[in-house]
């Protein structure tokens, strides 16, 4: 199949890795690039941007990329720690009087940063137009008592966690998140990710295929802190994921539009240690603020909103990385030992919460082609 864009050629494992994901693994469009030391070594995309086939995968195409846009947010608090704006293990209602209501009066920032606190999620059913209205989602958030005690233990704050950092960083510059990424981010770094999309360039983003049912008996049991709570969030997946209402709106959590390009360029940022090609987000003493331990997640070790670990991005067990994932399969890592950046972005969702064996497998064969680790025919531990 016709693969485009660039890659170096000692990659060439990883263009035949990522065309095994549409002749194997059921891709349909999708976008993977890596930079090192803020340099573009991989950007390439092939495929189709809807689900019957007609439309190509082109070099701006964009989609949605689910809980890949959470590492944007946790930058802005970073960036607003640095510039000693906000402090990480603060209270929220330091910032945020009105969230201390019910119980919630303990709760620190870092709190939101790691899933702790007790908020995973609305304790009321919304609907989409509910969600979609960040004052409607901010006043729900605020009255609910927390399901646990904030810092004690993690869920996942899928939905809920952008919402929480999100406010935050309103609070404190008077800006949506979306504006403040916009311009205190992508803009600077001329990366094409939107928190809140234009409709001038619906036409570039890519349809959003559902993953194939469950299989009944498929769905966990749930942990104690969660049983008989009311989740609330309305259905996320497509056809309304595809609609306009949610591509417009700001859902931090789960509705940032990128490719590949643009989540590595960010990514790229942070690699670098908060500076690339002249554009300083933070120093490097923010940067290290991610890897300030906080607590341990479904066996995985949370940093300052990352999640910390070589294991998750097929790297050496040694390697100083942080990651996160999306819903259905995308990746967004970063590798600060190589000042190396990765991105992994697709059309067709699988079941994967947080990322996948189809970004896994394409950062795998970089790392074999560096010859850092042993090849692996498969979606496994790194060695």
């Amino acid at each position: 199949m016709e693969i485009h864009g660039h890659f170096d050629e000692k990659f060439a494992a990883v263009r035949e890795e990522f065309e095994l994901n549409f002749t194997e693994k059921d891709d349909v469009g999708a976008s993977f690039a890596v930079t090192i030391e803020g340099e573009s070594v991989i950007d390439i995309w092939a495929g189709h941007r809807d689900a019957a086939k007609t439309l190509p995968w082109e070099e701006d195409t964009i989609v949605n990329v689910w809980s890949s846009t959470k590492p944007m947010y946790f930058m802005a608090a970073l960036m607003l720690a640095d510039r000693g704006e906000l402090d990480l293990y603060g209270k929220v209602t330091d910032y945020w009087p009105e969230y201390g209501q019910n119980g919630k009066k303990s709760t620190e920032v870092r709190h939101f940063m790691s899933h702790s606190a007790g908020l995973p999620g609305f304790g009321e059913q919304l609907t989409m137009e509910q969600l979609c209205d960040w004052d409607y989602a901010i006043s729900v958030l605020e009255r609910q008592e927390p399901w646990w005690e904030p810092g004690k233990v993690a869920h996942y704050h899928a939905m809920t966690q952008g919402f929480l950092v999100g406010e935050i960083v309103r609070r404190i510059t008077g800006k949506s998140l979306g504006t403040f990424f916009r311009e205190e981010i992508a803009g600077p770094l001329n990366a094409d990710f939107h928190i809140g999309v234009d409709p001038a360039i619906f036409p570039r983003v890519a349809e959003i295929i559902a993953p194939p049912p469950l299989q009944e008996g498929d769905t966990p049991e749930p942990p104690a802190e969660l049983r008989d709570r009311i989740n609330g969030t309305p259905p996320c997946f497509p056809p309304h994921t595809n609609q306009p209402d949610w591509r417009q709106a700001e859902i931090p959590a789960a509705n940032g539009h990128g490719n590949a390009r643009s989540i590595a360029r960010i990514a790229s940022a942070v690699a670098n240690n908060g500076t690339v090609d002249g554009v300083t987000l933070m120093s490097p003493e923010g940067v290290e603020r991610i890897f300030d331990e906080q607590i341990t997640m479904d066996k995985g070790t949370l940093g300052m909103g990352y999640g910390l670990g070589a294991l998750g991005a097929g790297a050496p067990r040694d390697s100083k990385v942080c990651l996160w994932g999306g819903a259905g399969g995308s990746t967004h890592v970063i590798d600060m030992d190589r000042k190396a950046s990765f991105a992994y972005v697709m059309n067709q969702m699988n079941h994967d919460l947080v990322g996948g064996p189809r970004g896994w497998m394409l950062q795998r064969r970089f790392y074999e082609s560096m010859g850092l680790v042993k090849p692996r025919e498969r979606y496994g531990v790194s060695s």
